[in-house]
């Protein structure tokens, strides 16, 4: 006797209907559970296919959490699973309410702005910099001519300086300069002298100690407060936090802030396609009242404000680029395992890699816009 697979309950067999829907979907994945290959997932619990059909990637990733569930290699068990598009068979109820707030809801107002540094990026700079490359780069790494994790990084680094054609003397404004790696390596390569600003304390703590020589300012800001000019503008990783309801007004003072003729050069995470709201489960865990644009929502944010010079788009780096973070961190892992826990653990791990699945599936992208204002004399040469 089975009961129905609506009804979500467990039938004599001891293994709930829902379950065996979860295994339906998971083949078409090419994911079987209790396999034996490493995408294969583990149920070490019952109740692990009522969470995720109740609760979408929230339930999915909390049961990882929690130690529900298992599986040996999680970037390509999430890589299988958005490829096959499994997500659009499953509408869970309640994600239903984090849906409206982000449509309804100016969640990133300046107040609330600043939960994502004091929740995310103040976790310490000696977690992160046992994390990232030795310039303490939280961003995408471009990885062409690169074969390591630094080299990677400087590569993005000086792809961005040329993009922008820093010429010494220019004075350049940092919107979300995390720890300072993009403003040192353009003072030090290029000599230009830059503003950074930031919303989290650790970050201005860190940048400020370690570059008291360079021409550089770091502030604990909102991007909003910002009304002065410069040479060249530059948001490296920042624009995700911005939120739909603000991305006009974040052009809005990019074009404010940039001499006439000046570029601008945004680096940023997107979707494929229009929507409201970050993923229930990052923005409870990892970057509270996040999301991440469209090309067509950037598009509508920088219309009659900038000319669009050139888009690059090198989404698979950052595959490439968290799984390389994700080995520092494991390695690192036992400096901060008593102080952070096994739950913190589990939930750094699903994010690192959940993310390097997405990357990989092209369910996300990397791009990099360099924006005019007024438009170049000349053809804008592209640079790779």
């Amino acid at each position: 006797m089975e009961l129905s697979k609506q009804s979500g309950k467990t039938s004599l067999s001891g293994r709930s209907s829902l379950q065996d829907y979860l295994r339906e979907l998971l083949e078409r994945a090419d994911i079987t559970l209790g396999g034996d290959r490493p995408w294969d997932m583990q149920l070490n619990t019952p109740g692990v296919a009522e969470r995720i059909f109740t609760a979408g990637s929230l339930g999915l990733g909390e049961s990882y959490m929690d130690g529900d569930w298992e599986v040996q290699s999680l970037d390509e068990f999430i890589h299988r699973v958005l490829r096959a598009r499994l997500a659009r068979q499953v509408r869970p109820t309640r994600v239903l309410l984090h849906y409206l707030k982000a449509r309804l809801l100016n969640r990133q107002t300046v107040s609330r702005a600043r939960e994502v540094g004091e929740r995310h990026y103040d976790l310490g700079n000696e977690f992160y910099g046992a994390m990232l490359d030795a310039r303490m780069t939280y961003t995408c790494g471009y990885w062409k001519d690169a074969s390591n994790l630094d080299e990677a990084q400087e590569a993005k680094l000086d792809l961005i300086c040329r993009k922008l054609q820093l010429e010494p003397g220019m004075r350049v404004l940092d919107i979300g300069c995390g720890w300072g790696s993009f403003m040192a390596y353009a003072a030090e390569h290029y000599g230009v002298e830059c503003v950074g600003i930031t919303i989290s304390r650790e970050q201005v703590d860190y940048a400020q100690r370690h570059y008291p020589d360079l021409p550089l300012e770091f502030r604990l800001q909102d991007y909003r407060e910002v009304d002065e000019t410069f040479d060249r503008v530059v948001s490296i990783g920042m624009f995700e936090h911005v939120g739909e309801k603000n991305y006009r007004t974040y052009m809005e003072v990019a074009q404010r802030c940039l001499k006439d003729g000046g570029l601008f050069l945004l680096h940023t995470i997107g979707k494929n396609q229009r929507s409201h709201g970050n993923d229930p489960w990052i923005d409870k865990y990892i970057f509270p009242n996040g999301e991440l644009p469209s090309v067509g929502q950037i598009g509508d944010a920088v219309d009659d404000l900038f000319v669009v010079e050139d888009l690059h788009n090198f989404g698979p780096d950052y595959d490439r680029t968290l799984m390389a973070w994700y080995r520092n961190f494991e390695e690192a892992w036992p400096r901060f395992s008593d102080e952070l826990g096994e739950r913190f653990f589990r939930m750094w791990r699903f994010y690192l890699l959940s993310c390097a699945g997405a990357f990989r599936a092209r369910d996300l992208q990397l791009w990099q816009w360099v924006l005019s204002k007024g438009g170049t004399r000349d053809v804008y040469p592209r640079v790779t």
